[in-house]
C-alpha cells in the first residue's frame, strides 16, 4: 500500500468533515439567486438637478456602472441593475439580509474632498450671519457624540477622483480608519499641498460633511492620507468599499424598496432541476455500464465530489442561479472525465500484461500529465476571467474553479484511495471493463483540406448571420427594452401568464412577481416595443376590466457596454493565458493550434446558435463560456499522446504519429465527451424553455470541440509543424 496512505485518508476525512460543516443546514448556507427565489429590488432615482446640463447625457449609465462596482466589492453574486427611463436605475438583489446596509452601500454618493481649513473669525461669522463670501464655505464636523462648524476654502485641492485604493485600518489607539492611496497626479499634488501648509488644518470632506481635520505636521510624499471618524470596523470596511468603486455623478434617493420574486416560474425550476437530476442519473449509470468496478469507484468519487463543491460554494457564499445549478450538474459528467483518462490508461496496462497494482499506478501515473494540463489551463481560463471580469463572468469563474479543484479532488485523490484499500484486501482483483470504441486505424489527416473548407464554410455562414440579425440577436439584457407593470385583480400563475405571453411571440421574456403574492402584480421585461400583445393576453387571463397596467417604462439592458468590454477582455487574456501555459508545457505550434480550436468551437458555436434563430442572453454567454473552458481538454489529452509518441517514434513523419495519437485516444476523446453530452442532452430534453437555449448551445459547442480536436487541432499543429 502507499506509503502516504494514511495521509491521504486524513486529508480526505479533514476536507470531507470541513465541507460538510460550512454545508450544514444547507438551506441557511446556499443562497439562491433572483431566478429561483427572488430578493430584493431598489428603485433609485438619480438626481439631475445637481448636474450641469453638458454632464447628464451618460450620468444614468456612470450611475450604474458605479452602482454595479460597490455591489461587486459587496460581495452580492448575480446582481440584476437596469437603468429605467431617464434618471432612474432598478437594482435586484438575491439573497440580502441586512438591508439598510445595502441600501447604504448603493445610495451614497461618496463624493471625496480635501480642503484647506480658514480660521478667518470674521468671514465666519459673515457666512453663519447669511452673507455670502466667495471662494469659503462652512461645512458641518462631527466629533464624536457633538459637531461644529468648520470654515473651508470652497475650492478643493484633491478630489477623490485620483484616488487608487481604499482600505481598513487602525490607529495608535485601536480605532478603525480608512486609509487612502492617490496615484501618481494625485500624489504630487498632495506632497506639495502639505509641504506648502505645514501647521494649517487638512479637511477630509465626504458629501459635504468633514470627517476629520487634521493638523498638517510634515510633508508626506508618498500619496497616502487617512480618514477618521470614530468609525466601527464595519463601516470603516463599507467607506473603503465605496471609495474604492468611486463617486456616484450625483445624489441618488432610494424612492422604493420592494420584494421581488422569481423570474422563473416555478413550473420552469421544477423543469431544470429535474432535468439536472437526470444527467447525473445518466452519468452515475453509464460509468458502472460501462468501466464495472472501476466505473463504481468513480461514482463514490463523485460523492466526495458533490460534498466538495457544495462545500465550497457554501464558504464563498455563492447564489446558485438555474444555469448555475445546470453548470454544476454537467461539471459532474466533466468531473468524470479525469477518472475515464485513468481507466483508459488502466486498460492498456492490463493488456499489455501488468499486474493489477502496477496497472493502477501507471494508469494514474501516465494519466496525470494530460489531467494536470487540462485542468491547470481550465483553472488558468477562470483565474483570468475573475481577474478582468465583473459580476456574472466572476461567478461563473468562482464555480468554475470550485468545480475543477473538487474534480482533481475526487479522480486523483478519493479514487486513488478507494482502488489501493481494495488491491490492499485482494491484490488479484480483476478490472474488467467493456471496451465498445475499439482501437482504430483512420488516416484522420488525409482529407484534413475537406475540414478547413467545413469549418471556414461554416464560420462564414456563422458571422454572416449573426450581422444579418443585427440586434435581434440579443436578449432584453443586452439591448433593453420595455418594462411593463401589471397588477390583476385575481389570483395568476405566473408559469401559465409564461406560457401564453412566450406562445404569443414575445421576445426577450423575463417575469417576476412584484411584492407579495397576495398583490398579485407582475413585472414583464421584454425586447417588444408595444403592449398590445401584452393587453390582450391579460384581457384573456383575467378579463375585461380585470388588471391594471400600472407602468410603463422604457429600459436600459442590464448587461452594460462597460460590462461586455470587461468579458471580452477577461476571454481575450483566457486565451493569451492557455498559449503562454500551453507553449511552456508542449511547444508554440502545438499552444497556437489548441487556442484556434478554442476559437474555433466558440466562434462556431455563436455561429451556429444565430443560424437557428436562437437569442444571445445570459444564459447563452454562460454556455460559450463553459465551452472555452472545456473546448481545450480534449485537444490537451490528444497533445499529450502526441509528445509520448514523438520520444517513441523519432523517426516516424510527424503526420503518421499524429495520426496514430489520435486513434490512440479516440475512445477516451468520445467517452469524455460522451459524459458532459448526456448531461446536456437530458438539459435539452427535459429542463424545459429556462434551459434550452444553454443546453442547445452546449451540445453544439461539446460536438464541435470532438471534431476540431480530431481535424481541427491537430492538422493545424502537422501543417505549421511542416513550415
Amino acid at each position: 500500500m502507499d506509503k502516504h496512505f494514511k495521509w491521504k485518508m486524513l486529508f480526505i476525512i479533514g476536507v470531507t468533515a470541513f465541507c460538510l460543516w460550512k454545508v450544514y443546514p444547507p438551506q441557511e448556507k446556499i443562497h439562491l439567486g433572483l431566478d429561483l427565489k427572488g430578493g430584493m429590488q431598489l428603485l433609485l432615482k438619480i438626481d439631475l438637478s445637481k448636474l450641469p446640463k453638458e454632464a447628464q447625457k451618460d450620468a444614468s449609465e456612470r450611475a450604474v456602472e458605479v452602482i454595479r462596482n460597490r455591489i461587486d466589492e459587496f460581495g452580492v453574486s448575480e446582481p440584476i441593475i437596469t437603468r429605467q427611463g431617464a434618471d432612474e436605475v432598478v437594482v435586484q438583489l438575491p439573497g440580502i439580509t441586512d438591508r439598510q446596509r445595502a441600501k447604504d452601500i448603493i445610495g451614497r454618493t461618496a463624493h471625496l474632498e480635501f480642503q484647506l481649513v480658514s480660521d478667518d473669525v470674521t468671514i465666519m461669522s459673515q457666512i453663519e450671519g447669511g452673507k455670502k463670501v466667495d471662494g469659503y464655505d462652512v461645512k458641518e464636523y462631527k466629533e464624536g457624540a457633538g459637531s461644529r462648524k468648520v470654515l473651508v476654502q470652497s475650492l478643493a485641492v484633491l478630489t477623490g477622483d485620483h484616488l487608487t485604493n481604499a482600505s481598513v485600518g487602525f490607529d495608535q489607539y485601536g480605532s478603525a480608519i480608512v486609509q487612502l492611496q492617490f496615484d501618481k497626479e494625485g500624489a504630487e499634488i498632495f506632497d506639495k499641498t502639505t509641504f506648502q501648509n505645514i501647521g494649517r488644518q487638512l479637511a477630509i470632506v465626504l458629501d459635504g460633511k468633514v470627517h476629520s481635520a487634521p493638523v498638517i505636521r510634515d510633508r508626506i510624499p508618498n500619496g497616502t492620507a487617512q480618514i477618521s471618524g470614530n468609525f466601527t470596523p464595519e463601516e470603516a470596511s463599507d467607506l473603503s468599499l465605496i471609495l474604492r468603486a468611486g463617486a456616484l455623478p450625483a445624489p441618488v434617493e432610494v424612492v422604493e424598496e420592494r420584494t421581488v420574486g422569481p423570474s422563473l416560474g416555478q413550473d420552469s425550476i421544477n423543469k431544470g432541476l429535474k432535468s439536472g437530476l437526470i444527467g447525473v442519473l445518466l452519468v452515475v449509470l453509464f460509468m458502472p455500464g460501462y468501466y464495472l468496478l472501476a466505473g463504481l469507484i468513480a461514482d463514490i468519487g463523485l460523492i466526495f465530489y458533490s460534498i466538495a463543491v457544495f462545500g465550497a460554494l457554501a464558504a464563498f457564499g455563492a447564489a446558485l442561479t438555474l444555469p448555475g445549478i445546470a453548470g454544476l450538474i454537467l461539471s459532474v459528467g466533466m468531473a468524470v472525465d479525469a477518472n475515464v483518462l485513468i481507466f483508459e490508461r488502466m486498460r492498456e496496462e492490463l493488456a499489455a500484461g501488468r499486474t493489477p497494482r502496477a496497472a493502477v499506478s501507471a494508469g494514474f501515473h501516465r494519466a496525470f500529465s494530460a489531467i494536470l494540463d487540462s485542468n491547470l489551463t481550465t483553472l488558468l481560463t477562470a483565474l483570468l476571467l475573475f481577474m478582468f471580469g465583473t459580476g456574472t463572468v466572476k461567478g461563473f469563474a468562482v464555480t468554475l474553479s470550485i468545480g475543477i479543484l473538487a474534480s482533481m479532488f475526487s479522480a486523483i485523490l478519493v479514487t486513488r484511495v478507494v482502488l489501493d484499500m481494495l488491491l490492499a484486501s485482494n491484490p488479484g482483483l480483476k478490472f474488467k471493463m467493456l471496451h465498445i470504441v475499439r482501437p482504430t486505424k483512420i488516416n484522420f489527416l488525409k482529407n484534413r483540406v475537406l475540414a478547413y473548407i467545413f469549418s471556414s464554410l461554416m464560420l462564414l455562414l456563422g458571422v454572416a448571420a449573426l450581422f444579418m440579425r443585427g440586434a435581434n440577436n440579443y436578449g432584453v439584457e443586452f439591448t433593453g427594452g420595455l418594462l411593463s407593470q401589471v397588477k390583476f385583480h385575481k389570483d395568476v400563475n405566473i408559469t401559465d401568464l409564461r406560457a401564453k405571453l412566450e406562445a404569443a411571440g414575445l421576445k426577450g421574456l423575463m417575469i417576476q412577481r412584484y411584492g407579495e403574492v397576495s398583490e398579485n402584480q407582475f413585472v414583464i421585461k421584454s425586447t417588444d416595443s408595444d403592449t398590445h400583445r401584452l393587453e390582450q393576453i391579460a384581457t384573456e387571463i383575467s378579463g375585461t376590466g380585470g388588471y391594471e397596467l400600472q407602468r410603463v417604462e422604457k429600459i436600459g439592458p442590464s448587461v452594460s457596454k462597460d460590462l461586455t468590454r470587461k468579458a471580452l477582455y477577461a476571454v481575450f487574456w483566457s486565451a493569451v493565458g492557455i498559449l503562454i501555459y500551453l507553449a511552456f508545457r508542449f511547444e508554440w505550434r502545438f499552444a497556437a493550434a489548441a487556442v484556434v480550436a478554442l476559437v474555433h468551437d466558440t466562434l462556431f458555436s455563436f455561429g451556429v446558435y444565430a443560424l437557428t434563430g436562437h437569442e444571445i442572453n445570459l444564459a447563452a454567454i454562460a454556455g460559450i463560456l463553459t465551452i472555452m473552458g472545456y473546448s481545450v481538454n480534449d485537444t490537451i489529452i490528444t497533445f499529450d499522446r502526441i509528445r509520448d509518441n514523438l520520444k517513441i517514434m523519432r523517426k516516424k513523419p510527424l503526420d503518421e504519429i499524429v495520426n496514430t495519437s489520435i486513434n490512440e485516444t479516440l475512445s477516451r476523446t468520445i467517452i469524455t465527451s460522451f459524459t458532459t453530452i448526456l448531461s446536456a442532452v437530458a438539459l435539452f430534453v427535459f429542463g424545459g424553455s429556462a434551459m434550452h437555449d444553454f443546453a442547445f448551445i452546449l451540445l453544439v459547442g461539446f460536438s464541435a470541440g470532438i471534431y476540431s480536436t480530431v481535424f481541427v487541432a491537430s492538422s493545424l499543429a502537422v501543417d505549421w509543424k511542416a513550415h
